[in-house]
């Protein structure tokens, strides 16, 4: 299960960031023929073939990523959605023609690293097996707990922080967003396991705790998507999706720990590396966004480091180099020959 699901969460990154570079480049595609582009109100896409095999790639993917969580523990799952940010930004490189400049590229590196590290001290076993065991496990009173948090805090952001700071501070939209997807997360894992048990032929329709998850499934991904979407018309991508996936994964996790007890078995030694793992990928998804727009000039490089900039006498060595500031004069010559006259003339 643990392979199945790890192999599942790895087609899902790499069809969702596939499905980004496709669209992009039917959209190219029509804007070359002169037709109406899509921003100004343009439909002409839907007779692309380019932009509906995107969007056929962004289903294939989202149906794997919905039966990775099925297979494997949700810690694993939803980190590893970072690579679909890493194919995409490969890919435009490559088909695109858009720069990927050195942050980006450390920025990848690092997201491959710490994807790595954390699929190697993930935990191995699945907690939850079956409907029942789910129910079992909603009933906890820490999950209970939780759940109550999450909802007052969604709440208080929405009504009282959202009106006030909502179009000044990043924060508060991404906040609901990230909260809010903790317990979506979990409706998810929940059907994927009511799914597995439906295709195995037990009667999982007769079960309410299924149809229960799928109402509040559609409520979540419905406020999610309603406050990103404000997010992101209010402040730039670049800022808003770092931002959003580490709240965003640090929130399933928590979430994970509480309800599933994924962490309550692992060992000092692996909980150090999925928690170093996770910070890898954090690291370098920054990089990937934040310097994305910045390009790395031989101006911005050390001194010595640029070329035809190199000198072969350092400054140290030169016989008219610079004395320190601690041996200069307080005030400059012309400054002492005024106080000079100044004082003879008081005498």
């Amino acid at each position: 299960g643990f392979g199945a699901g790890l192999g599942l969460a790895l087609a899902s990154s790499a069809f969702i960031g596939s499905s980004f570079v496709l669209k992009k480049k039917g959209l190219l595609r029509l804007c070359g023929r002169g037709r109406a582009r899509a921003g100004q109100g343009g439909h002409a896409y839907l007779r692309e073939w380019l932009w509906w095999a995107g969007l056929l790639c962004m289903g294939v993917g989202e149906a794997a990523n919905f039966a990775a969580y099925a297979f494997a523990p949700a810690t694993l799952v939803t980190p590893l959605g970072a690579l679909s940010v890493l194919v995409s930004a490969i890919l435009s490189s490559i088909f695109l023609n858009e720069q990927l400049n050195v942050h980006g590229k450390i920025g990848c590196i690092l997201s491959v690293l710490g994807s790595t590290v954390m699929v190697s001290h993930a935990p191995q076993e699945e907690e939850v097996s079956s409907l029942e065991s789910m129910a079992e496990k909603l009933k906890d009173p820490g999950f209970i707990v939780f759940a109550v948090c999450v909802l007052v805090s969604s709440l208080l952001l929405i009504f009282v922080a959202g009106p006030r700071y909502g179009q000044s501070n990043v924060l508060v939209y991404v906040l609901v967003c990230s909260a809010i997807g903790s317990l979506s997360v979990s409706c998810v894992k929940g059907l994927g396991i009511a799914l597995k048990e439906l295709f195995s032929g037990k009667p999982v329709l007769k079960e309410p705790l299924a149809w229960v998850l799928l109402v509040c499934l559609v409520i979540c991904i419905s406020i999610q998507i309603n406050y990103l979407n404000k997010a992101l018309d209010i402040f730039n991508t670049s800022v808003v999706t770092p931002i959003y996936y580490v709240l965003f994964t640090t929130a399933v996790m928590t979430c994970s720990a509480i309800l599933f007890k994924e962490w309550q078995h692992m060992v000092l030694d692996n909980i150090i590396g999925s928690i170093s793992g996770f910070l890898t990928i954090v690291s370098g998804i920054f990089l990937l966004h934040a310097f994305r727009d910045m390009p790395l000039t031989p101006s911005l490089l050390p001194l010595f480091l640029q070329p035809g900039r190199a000198d072969p006498h350092p400054p140290w060595s030169s016989a008219d180099r610079h004395q320190s500031c601690q041996h200069q004069p307080l005030l400059p010559s012309e400054d002492k020959g005024s106080q000079s006259a100044e004082e003879e003339e008081e005498e």
